[in-house]
């Protein structure tokens, strides 16, 4: 099917079926990253830097060594001399084996130094305690203003590429700057100029299942490894090349995933874990504490960004301009170019620069999270848009569909859209009855829009169709948003067979070609697309054989609602042969029928998004409440709509969180202060007002069945559409994230004592 020839009828992609991995996952059967277990398993455990900045002087693991449960243990000396690059991870791949194991600095607290292999959990952790470890204490940095000052210590030298300004200091390690226009001419036209600044905190992903993996390193460099992970490929990659094997010997094979969001699409414990088989001959299973996970894995990004925007009196901006500082850790990452790519591409501007600065302090290197970047952008330039619209006297969403992005308009980073659907999105939340509902006393209302760009990425797919007319799929992504039931519903779609007749298995790296990992919001469009031209794959070969069973060419077969039909009045009268019956006999007419389909797909399509938000605000405890919430965004097409309705909800959840409550803490001494549940609190039930769902589809014209992704873009407005309805309900506005009761109350009191 050719992507101009995009299908818009469907007997069962937009229907609601049960979730083929449902029974397992309420009944407990199905296996996580921990619940793997290996004959002759040991334990293993990781000592982590108590220091922020650190010189690493001397390692003696001569006691814990003298143990008798103690079977390995690594250091930065067991990796050193066996990394191997891997192709296209050159320069990445030195920054992931620092995260993983300290060398001669420990960059942050929580840092890996040395790990154990034990014969019990509870022995690993007794040996950790016999590792000595001589420190020289160093300067450390954790505030991204305070690390580009000219004071700051320098985290790491020569870090910087080719993009950084001169001048700057050496934790600014990557610069962008993109936009068109004359900012400056713009802003002379406008009737109404703002600029405000805006800090957030890092905060994490919050999945509920630690990292946890099971490693089987022989020494004859043939290994296996089960993973709780979004892309097993990647893993496979960095950990041959890190433990200096080739990438085919080793197996990985991806567990059910307990929430990654993002946080799980790079490594940290499997190269240790694997280090620790080889050296002590048996499998090794590595499980990380809660505190562990917030200490030492990527959280998002931290950010100061300025924002200054013009606008007429009537509502149109004039130009835009923004500076993004972003901490991404101790290295290199920090997604500053996509916070201002994202920053003001929901809207057709004439005059628009965006600057991002990626910059190192002494914290563990960020990972990505739902969307990385574009919920802070977001934060920053919708509330200025709405301090605007509230000092000019405009309806917000008036002022954001005249301004609205549409097909053609050039975006602030570089090329046009395409069809794309923030107009309706708009147009949608306009005429929704929550826009227009009344307000209680002490409540506020705000409106924010959202912009991600979507990702194909390389993909493999097979089908093979059994003996009684059943499907069984391989896809190599694994399934962190319901892609099961959506593979099987769009093969279900071209096949013509029931979507109960179709399994879906998530393939290890030995049995499937390379698959890019799970993010980006490219699973539903890139393994979706394969899976329907490996579908339509094996329909052509099941076409030829009832071509052949006719004694008809080929072309005079159609194939329509799983059948084999004579195509025109030359073809002959036949009856329709349905696919059951086809492949009855195929072990008779040629063999084994099955589809194929591998490409890098680059027509992922851009998704847009607006949420509208309720919350009220207790001036005398700075207590806040989100009371109601709508979510309508674009999904091109939504092939499984309980599942897009599920990722609209679940990322105006964690918005909500990240808003109101979530930020990583740290102290002078520059060491995480709440690195447990109880201190770092995401939201729960009792926090949540029901969140109702808008689907939108304007198709897609990169995908046959017209697909957008949708998992990240539901993240991008919610810190926008909170801080306006809060700031609304409060009666000033919020510069800074999360907006927990002392920030409300010191906001407050600030603007009672300027009153006074």
């Amino acid at each position: 099917m050719a992507l101009d020839q995009r299908k818009t009828d469907f007997t069962q992609v937009g229907t609601r079926p049960n979730r083929p991995d449902g029974l397992d996952k309420v009944t407990g059967k199905a296996r996580f990253g921990a619940d793997v277990t290996a004959p002759g398993m040991l334990f293993g455990a990781i000592l982590r830097s108590p220091h922020a900045h650190a010189r690493i002087k001397h390692i003696d693991t001569s006691k814990a060594e003298a143990l008798n449960d103690v079977k390995a243990i690594v250091t930065r000396a067991d990796f050193s001399d066996a990394i191997q690059p891997a192709p296209g991870l050159e320069g990445e791949q030195w920054n992931v084996l620092e995260n993983v194991m300290a060398g001669d600095t420990a960059l942050y607290d929580g840092h890996a130094i040395a790990a154990v292999a034990a014969t019990s959990a509870l022995a690993a952790r007794d040996a950790l305690k016999l590792i000595e470890v001589e420190y020289e204490v160093l300067p450390h940095v954790t505030d991204v203003d305070k690390a580009m000052a000219k004071d700051a210590p320098v985290i790491r030298e020569g870090a910087a590429d080719y993009s950084v300004p001169d001048g700057m200091h050496p934790n600014v390690v990557r610069y962008h700057e993109s936009g068109h226009g004359d900012v400056e001419a713009g802003f002379a036209k406008a009737d109404l100029v703002v600029e405000e600044h805006f800090v957030t905190e890092a905060t994490h992903q919050g999945y509920i299942e630690p990292h946890a993996c099971l490693a089987q390193l022989g020494q004859d460099g043939k290994g296996e490894l089960w993973c709780c992970t979004q892309g097993h490929w990647y893993v496979q990659k960095n950990c041959a090349a890190l433990l200096g094997i080739e990438t085919s010997q080793l197996r990985v094979t991806a567990s059910e995933i307990g929430g990654g969001f993002g946080g799980k699409t790079t490594v940290f414990i499997e190269p240790v874990a694997l280090a620790l088989s080889r050296k002590a001959n048996r499998p090794v299973k590595l499980v990380m504490s809660r505190p562990e996970v917030f200490r030492a894995t990527g959280p998002t990004a931290s950010t100061s960004m300025d924002i200054k925007i013009g606008m007429t009196a009537d509502g149109i901006i004039t130009a835009a301009q923004g500076t993004f500082r972003l901490q991404g850790g101790a290295f290199p990452g920090a997604p500053a170019d996509m916070t201002a790519m994202c920053a003001f591409a929901p809207y057709d501007l004439q005059n628009v620069q965006q600057i991002g600065y990626d910059v190192i302090s002494n914290r563990p290197k960020q990972a990505a999270y739902r969307a990385p970047g574009s919920p802070m952008a977001a934060y920053a330039v919708e509330s200025v848009i709405d301090e605007l619209c509230r000092k000019l006297g405009l309806d917000p969403i008036e002022v954001r569909l005249k301004n609205a992005a549409r097909e053609g308009t050039k975006a602030s980073y570089g090329p046009k859209f395409e069809r794309i659907g923030l107009v309706e999105t708009l147009e949608a939340a306009k005429a929704h009855p929550h826009y227009s509902a009344p307000l209680k006393p002490g409540q506020g209302r705000g409106v924010s829009c959202g912009f991600w760009f979507n990702h194909g990425g390389e993909t493999s797919v097979s089908l093979s169709l059994s003996e009684d007319g059943t499907c069984q799929i391989s896809v190599g992504t694994p399934d962190i948003g319901g892609s099961r039931a959506s593979m099987a519903l769009m093969a279900a779609e071209v096949l013509g067979i029931p979507y109960e007749s179709i399994r879906v298995t998530i393939a290890d790296t030995a049995t499937l070609g390379y698959n890019d990992v799970s993010h980006g919001s490219r699973v539903t469009y890139a393994s979706g697309l394969a899976t329907i031209k490996a579908a339509e794959d094996a329909v052509v070969k099941l076409s030829k054989r009832a071509a052949a069973k006719w004694g008809i060419p080929e072309d005079a077969v159609k194939w329509e609602e799983g059948h084999a039909v004579p195509s025109g009045p030359n073809a002959g009268n036949f009856d329709p042969i349905p696919l059951a019956e086809i492949t009855r006999d195929m072990g008779q007419t040629g063999g084994p029928i099955s589809g194929h389909f591998e490409a890098t797909p680059e027509g992922a399509g851009v998704s847009f998004a607006t949420h509208i938000v309720d919350a009220e605000v207790d001036a005398e405890t700075g207590k806040t409440a989100v009371t109601r919430y709508t979510v309508i965004q674009d999904a091109g097409k939504a092939i499984h709509p309980t599942y897009v309705e599920g990722q609209f909800q679940g990322g105006a959840a964690q918005g909500i969180g990240w808003a109101l409550n979530e930020e990583y803490i740290y102290g002078e001494d520059g060491r995480l202060q709440n690195a447990v549940f109880l201190d770092y609190r995401i939201p729960v039930a009792s926090d949540l007002p029901m969140i109702d769902t808008v689907i939108v589809e304007v198709p897609n014209p990169g995908h046959p069945f017209g697909v957008r992704g949708v998992g990240e873009t539901s993240i991008c407005p919610p810190l926008a559409a909170i801080a306006n309805a809060v700031s609304a309900a409060a009666g000033v506005r919020l510069h800074a994230l999360p907006m927990s009761p002392p920030r409300i109350l010191a906001a407050l009191e600030q603007q009672r004592g300027t009153a006074d």
